[in-house]
């Protein structure tokens, strides 16, 4: 084992298998804390994107130094160390939340976690992906707890909310978003620029982002498959095939305590979380007042304290 920076580390990958693709794939993962000799129940980590990495969510590093929760990270399939796939643009027979759920239980069964337990923290489309597996029946054996971490319950209300947002930006980057939108113009040098008014105010409102963060758009930028197809151009053009995914008329199948957490001004508003909070029988929601979209950096301590409490609590 090494060390990160002073914690047990161990990194490494995982075999996964996807039909219709006629190769090997690999999942890698990286594990903090030693699973072996933990008596707490390990905390599985989804990132978000699609494409985004775990590099962002190792601030959750926290969880483990300060309450003991063994964290698993590891980068879903087309980004990141994992598996990539540069000829599937556009292919959402290939990109599809079942795939991504037949995944997350290769890793749990690589792991052994359906016999002694887990939990999961699902961040942005990572919610999207912990509440489709969570809200599968029967349940997943041997999970414990959910937290849906800025996760829409449906994409639908997340854009209506992303479209208020939009309205309310400064005017000379709201009228550069919707002229370069209505020419398609998603990667000029103006697009980017207005984008980042948008990003900044809603995604991460740190006046630097953290080195993590800024390698999460760069893995996107590099591996911009899965986004693209099931996400679109940007967080607020929603063209690809989650456009009309909705999690509510299966929330009520959640059965294991779950906790929300979003932030005030973050993209994901209450608008598209209170569903979830709606139709969850255990249910706890947390929203943070400083943060965007990334409260487990804008508000990290108070973020690891509400999550740890919630996870290592009875």
């Amino acid at each position: 084992m090494t060390t990160y920076p002073s914690l047990p580390v161990s990194t490494g990958y995982i075999s996964f298998t996807i039909p219709s693709t006629g190769q090997p794939c690999q999942t890698f993962y990286k594990v903090i804390g030693d699973l072996s000799a933990s008596k707490i129940l390990p905390l599985v980590a989804l990132h978000g994107g699609p494409g985004a990495g775990h590099n962002y969510l190792l601030s959750l590093t926290d969880l483990y130094d300060k309450y003991g929760i063994p964290v698993i990270f590891y980068d879903q399939i087309g980004c990141g160390n994992s598996t990539h796939f540069s000829d599937t643009m556009g292919d959402e027979n290939f990109w599809t939340i079942e795939m991504f759920m037949s995944e997350l239980k290769n890793v749990i069964s690589h792991f052994g976690l359906q016999d002694t337990g887990y939990y999961i923290l699902g961040q942005s489309w990572g919610g999207v992906l912990a509440a489709s597996f969570a809200s599968q029946v029967p349940q997943p054996r041997g999970l414990k707890k959910v937290v849906i971490a800025s996760g829409p319950a449906s994409l639908p209300l997340y854009a209506e909310g992303t479209r208020a947002l939009l309205a309310e930006l400064p005017e000379d980057a709201r009228k550069t978003l919707e002229e370069c939108d209505k020419k398609r113009d998603y990667e000029s040098p103006e697009f980017n620029v207005a984008n980042m008014v948008f990003m900044k105010l809603h995604c991460c409102r740190l006046n630097e982002w953290p080195e993590k963060v800024t390698e999460t758009f760069e893995n996107i930028g590099k591996a911009k498959e899965a986004y693209m197809t099931m996400q679109g151009p940007s967080e607020f053009i929603i063209t690809g095939s989650l456009k009309t995914w909705e999690g509510i008329s299966k929330a009520h199948n959640i059965s294991v305590p779950t906790l929300l957490t979003n932030g005030r001004f973050d993209s994901v508003q209450d608008s598209s979380m209170y569903p979830w909070f709606n139709e969850i029988s255990k249910v706890k929601w947390v929203a943070f007042e400083k943060s965007s979209h990334m409260a487990h950096w804008e508000e990290r301590d108070r973020y690891m304290e509400v999550v740890g409490q919630f996870l290592a609590g009875q």
